[in-house]
């Protein structure tokens, strides 16, 4: 999968890319609205006029942290779909991944689960942008499920447009439902449950 750092951009400076990331670690523990833009300068020690600079808007600022999530989570994807020829394993290696970085507060949660969990509450520009990763993971979950039902190692109750979906729900409830308990282990043992309830073995 993808690591939270965001990598090189030609978009943005290393100043921009700096801003962003303590963004996306402010966005990962209080959500849109827990987080200031002097809170950030604090962080990156500049001024706020500084982050003005790059992004004019707190949600210009946002926007640019999801989409830069979005591009990490494409390439992790991918590298999936590279590297774990299984699609069973491979949506396990997915929820491993987020296993992990919960397990470690690194981040502690996906900040689309977060954001969308805030809906409406946020300017439409970001909620577009968050409309669009769960898009992206929804086409990824639903093609690995139908390669998996093709060879028989994933059983099916539904399309699997269907089942992606309850997939993708179970993922980010066990999310919330990890942060909500303080248990970190809670999100491995709802993932393993929808993973083993696809299992054809």
């Amino acid at each position: 999968m993808s690591t939270p750092s965001p990598e090189p951009h030609p978009q943005y400076s290393p100043k921009a890319l700096e801003i962003i990331q303590h963004t996306n670690e402010r966005l990962a523990s209080g959500g849109y609205h827990g987080f200031s833009y002097a809170d950030i300068a604090e962080r990156v020690g500049v001024r706020k006029a500084s982050i003005h600079y790059h992004f004019p808007a707190k949600a210009d600022l946002v926007k640019a942290t999801v989409a830069l999530h979005r591009d990490a989570t494409r390439r992790g994807l991918q590298s999936l779909d590279q590297s774990v020829p299984d699609p069973l394993d491979r949506l396990g290696a997915y929820c491993n991944f987020w296993a992990e970085c919960i397990q470690a507060s690194n981040p502690p949660i996906c900040i689309c689960a977060l954001l969308a969990a805030e809906l409406p509450a946020v300017p439409a520009e970001v909620a577009s942008e968050v409309g669009a990763h769960f898009e992206d993971l929804q086409a990824w979950v639903a093609s690995t499920l139908e390669a998996g039902a093709s060879t028989r190692r994933i059983r099916l109750a539904d399309t699997p447009s269907a089942e992606a979906a309850v997939f993708i729900a179970s993922i980010h409830g066990a999310m919330l439902s990890a942060r909500a308990t303080g248990d970190a282990s809670m999100f491995w043992k709802i993932a393993k449950l929808s993973l083993d309830r696809m299992s054809a073995a």
